[in-house]
């Protein structure tokens, strides 16, 4: 009878006969079956079938763990580490998921690892989170290869090794884990691991961007921006940019108004391109914030303002944007929107100079000449000041 039930159950649910579905779990729940007593809380935790209710779900999963259910010790594990139906507590989360952990369910062997590597409710321990992460690896669960391949790429827990790294996301990627097909492309445009190769970058790419990451599909636009295992393609590029801006992806936002500011890929819109660069900048990302300051200061697609364009370069310089230090630099330089500051302007044209990659020399040549130039007009005790607070400048 219960075999026929769980078919019932099974056929429900594919045709998204949710309360259909709930009604044969509290059937088989009220006659004590602790799976069905799991998945009846899993109903009230997503709300399928039945009004999302946090409370109900604990109860059914506390039931459902009192009857020996290895599964539902994780699923109250996780209530409590999500604050769900209860006030959040990383100590009892971990307990749950011991016991959940002690029975083989790899799910809570991976979420052991995340309270280790994140310092929740334990002292943070890279090396446990490693090691609780090859458990749950070992047993098939993709967010655990992923973790374990992201410990291995950046030698957290263990040892780096990027084959290792690439074995690991390899697996996850297998069972359609997008950051790990996202983290593949990376390592084939970096040539970690493998030679780097940008066809296949792009191919790893694609296959999470095709899965709505938003990361990757902001990648696979850069790929048809720069022409790089693909034939350079601005509108294409212009695409997937959009694609992941529409999901509130910063650096793709930036892009966007980077191809509307000079008319690639699409008709160039400076009004259009400010308004992308202040969706990013209001997220935080640095370039974004250089790029509005930039339009505010040549008063592109705004009318001309330097005090905006100042409050902008700050924001982008104070987060460490190279390009954005020279430019506050020559604002102080100048005495735009603010007093001439002979010191300031120095420290941040050093900054930027030490700040501009090897691929910006030409730019760091300029920030050293314009440092250079400032400084012959001041003293030596005002040079002083100056790389004073260059060595002081922390990253915000």
């Amino acid at each position: 009878m219960a075999g026929d039930e769980w078919a019932e159950a099974k056929a429900a649910h594919e045709r998204a006969d949710y309360a259909g579905e709930m009604l044969l779990y509290r059937q088989m729940a009220d006659q004590g079956d602790a799976r069905a007593q799991t998945c009846l809380g899993v109903m009230y935790e997503k709300g399928r079938g039945v009004p999302q209710d946090f409370s109900e779900a604990l109860k059914w999963f506390r039931m459902a763990a009192d009857n020996g259910a290895a599964r539902a010790h994780c699923y109250v594990g996780s209530m409590y580490d999500r604050g769900r139906g209860v006030a959040q507590d990383y100590v009892e989360a971990l307990k749950w998921y011991m016991r959940a952990a002690d029975q083989g369910d790899a799910r809570a062997q991976h979420n052991i690892g995340v309270l280790h590597e994140r310092g929740r409710g334990v002292v943070r321990d890279d090396v446990e989170a490693a090691k609780w992460y090859r458990a749950a690896a070992d047993r098939g669960f993709a967010r655990a290869q992923f973790n374990l391949g992201v410990m291995h790429d950046k030698g957290r827990g263990v040892a780096q090794n990027y084959a290792e790294a690439m074995k690991w996301y390899r697996k996850a990627a297998d069972q359609n884990h997008a950051k790990a097909q996202f983290n593949i492309g990376f390592m084939y445009e970096r040539g970690h691991a493998v030679p780097q190769n940008y066809a296949g970058a792009m191919s790893w790419y694609r296959k999470a961007a095709d899965q709505d990451d938003a990361a990757a599909q902001t990648n696979v636009g850069s790929m048809y921006a720069t022409g790089r295992g693909v034939p350079t393609d601005y509108a294409e590029a212009m695409k997937w940019y959009r694609k992941a801006a529409n999901q509130g992806h910063a650096a793709a936002q930036c892009n966007v108004g980077s191809l509307y500011a000079t008319g690639r890929g699409v008709t160039q819109d400076e009004a259009a391109a400010l308004k992308w660069y202040i969706k990013s900048a209001q997220q935080g990302d640095a370039v974004a914030q250089n790029h509005v300051g930039n339009m505010y200061a040549t008063g592109q697609g705004v009318p001309r303002d330097y005090a905006e364009a100042m409050s902008w370069y700050e924001k982008a310089a104070e987060r460490g944007d190279a390009s954005a230090q020279n430019n506050l630099g020559s604002m102080y330089a100048a005495g735009k929107a603010v007093a001439r500051d002979l010191v300031q302007a120095h420290k941040w044209y050093t900054l930027a100079a030490t700040r501009f990659t090897a691929d910006e020399a030409q730019y760091r040549e300029k920030a050293i000449r314009n440092a250079d130039g400032v400084a012959a007009r001041m003293s030596a005790d005002q040079i002083a000041e100056a790389q004073r607070l260059v060595r002081e400048w922390k990253p915000k």
